[in-house]
C-alpha cells in the first residue's frame, strides 16, 4: 500500500500542470502526470472559472489515470503581479521556568505576526522565518531546544489577493477537488531545481512562464524576496507577432524553433519563411532580425529583474549566480543574455532529486513549479490547510496510460519587398 500520496496543481497561464506523487526520505517518485491547455487564466489569475476548472479537470484526470490513483486534495501554486512580500520582525518572552523554546513558542510567535496590519483585500499566504535571536544572539537556524528569555524572528511575509485566492478556490472547487495549500509558485520551483549551497552562498531563481515571470531571492539558506513581474513568454510572442504581422500561433512556432535571445548566440544567420495573411504572400526573414525583436523584449525583463535585486540591496550578496527556469527558459541564448545584463554566472535550472516511476517526463524546466508543489515548502505557514486528508482511492478498470528601433528596421524590411 502505497503512503505519503501527494498531488499538485501547477496553474499557469499557457498551461495547467497536475501531478501526483509518492513522497519518500530521499526523492519523490512521480506516479501520474498531465497537462491541459489553460484557456481560462490571464497573467497567473483566474479569468475564466468554468474554463479554468475544465482545465483542472482534465489535467488531473489524466494524471489520475497513469498513477492509478484518485486523489481529491491538491497543493495549488499561486503567481500573479498581486503577490507582495515584506519583511517583519517580532519577538515573545520564554515564560516557561526552565527557559527551553519549544514549539508553542514558535507558534505564538507565528500567531503573533498574523496580527499585523495589512490592507482588507489581502490575505498572508507564507510566514518564513529568516532567522531567530534568542537574548539578542542572532544566527539561530533552529530554536526550538534551547534556552533563554526573549525569542526574537525576523520573518519574510508572502500576501496575496483575497479575491485571486477565492477564484482559484472555486476553480478547483469546480473541478471536483480541493485545495490543501496554497504555495507561492517561486518558492514551489526554488524547492525542485535550486542546490542548498546556491541557497546559502545567494542566488536568484528566475522562473519565466507565459504570462509571468517569477523571482525569489536566497542568501544564507533563507529566502529574503519575492516578486512576480506581469513580463514573461506570451509578451516575447506577442513582439513577433505585431512585428512580422502574422498569426499567434506562427509567431509561437517562430520564436521556438528559430528564436534566440541575444544575436551573440546565433549559430547560423539563415532565412525563414514566414506564412503570409490575407493579400500578403509568404515571405522571408532572417533569423538576426526575428532575434533583435526578442531581444528587445527578454533584455526588458532581465533589466527590471536586476534592478529589482539592487533595490533589495542583495546583487552584491548573490555569488551562486542566476538560476533560469520555466518554459521561457528554454529560449535559445537565454543564458548568455542573462550573464550579460545581471554579470554574473546564469544556469538553466531542472527538478532535481526526482526518483522512479515518470520522473523523466518531468525533467525539464518547464515543470519546475509542478515538481516543487508536492514537495511542500519547509519552514513556511500557509494561508488555508485542509483539517482531513483526503481519501487515496486506487481506481479500478482503469489502465495507467500513457521594441521602437527593432520595430522600424522590420517595417522598413517589409517595406523593401
Amino acid at each position: 500500500m502505497r503512503k505519503n500520496i501527494i498531488a499538485g496543481l501547477d496553474l499557469g497561464t499557457t498551461k495547467v500542470g497536475a501531478i501526483i506523487a509518492e513522497k519518500s526520505e530521499n526523492s519523490i517518485d512521480i506516479l501520474g502526470f498531465g497537462v491541459a491547455p489553460s484557456e481560462g487564466l490571464n497573467r497567473g489569475l483566474v479569468a475564466n472559472i468554468a474554463k479554468t476548472a475544465d482545465a483542472i479537470k482534465a489535467a488531473m484526470e489524466v494524471a489520475s489515470n497513469r498513477a492509478g490513483i484518485d486523489l481529491r486534495i491538491l497543493n495549488v501554486g499561486v503567481a500573479g503581479e498581486h503577490i507582495t512580500s515584506l519583511r517583519h520582525r517580532n519577538y515573545v518572552t520564554i515564560n516557561n521556568p526552565d527557559r527551553e523554546i519549544t514549539k508553542e513558542d514558535l507558534d505564538r510567535l507565528e500567531a503573533d505576526v498574523r496580527t499585523i496590519r495589512i490592507p482588507s483585500d489581502r490575505q498572508i499566504l507564507h510566514i518564513i522565518p529568516e532567522e531567530f535571536s534568542i537574548d539578542h544572539q542572532g544566527g539561530i537556524e533552529n530554536p526550538i531546544g534551547m534556552c533563554g528569555s526573549r525569542l526574537e524572528a525576523v520573518n519574510h511575509i508572502v500576501l496575496a489577493s483575497i479575491p485571486a485566492i477565492q477564484n482559484i478556490k472555486r476553480s478547483v472547487e469546480r473541478a471536483g477537488y480541493t485545495v490543501q495549500d496554497y504555495i507561492l509558485q517561486p518558492i514551489a520551483s526554488s524547492s525542485s531545481v535550486l542546490e542548498d549551497n546556491e541557497k546559502d552562498l545567494g542566488v536568484v531563481l528566475i522562473d519565466i512562464g507565459g504570462g509571468t515571470t517569477d523571482i525569489a531571492v536566497f542568501h544564507k539558506k533563507t529566502i529574503k524576496h519575492t516578486k512576480v513581474i506581469g513580463v514573461a513568454g506570451n509578451q516575447v510572442t506577442n513582439d513577433i507577432r505585431e512585428a512580422l504581422g502574422i498569426v499567434t500561433e506562427d509567431a509561437e512556432r517562430l520564436k521556438k524553433e528559430y528564436g534566440y535571445a541575444t544575436e551573440g548566440s546565433i549559430i547560423k544567420d539563415e532565412d525563414i519563411y514566414i506564412r503570409g495573411v490575407g493579400a500578403r504572400g509568404n515571405v522571408k526573414i532572417p533569423v538576426s532580425l526575428l532575434t533583435q525583436i526578442i531581444s528587445v523584449r527578454m533584455r526588458e525583463l532581465f533589466t527590471l529583474i536586476d534592478n529589482e535585486v539592487r533595490h533589495t540591496g542583495f546583487k552584491n550578496k548573490i555569488k551562486a549566480g542566476i538560476v533560469l527556469t520555466g518554459g521561457g527558459s528554454l529560449l535559445k541564448g537565454c543564458t548568455e543574455l542573462a550573464e550579460e545584463v545581471f554579470g554574473l554566472p546564469t544556469r538553466i535550472g531542472v527538478p532535481q532529486d526526482l526518483g522512479k516511476g515518470l520522473s523523466a517526463e518531468i525533467e525539464s524546466p518547464e515543470f519546475a513549479t509542478v515538481a516543487g508543489l508536492v514537495r511542500g515548502v519547509p519552514g513556511t505557514s500557509s494561508s488555508e490547510s485542509a483539517v482531513a486528508e483526503a481519501a487515496v482511492k486506487t481506481k479500478k478498470g482503469k489502465e495507467k496510460s500513457q521594441v521602437l528601433d527593432i520595430f522600424k528596421k522590420v517595417r522598413d524590411f517589409f517595406d523593401e519587398l
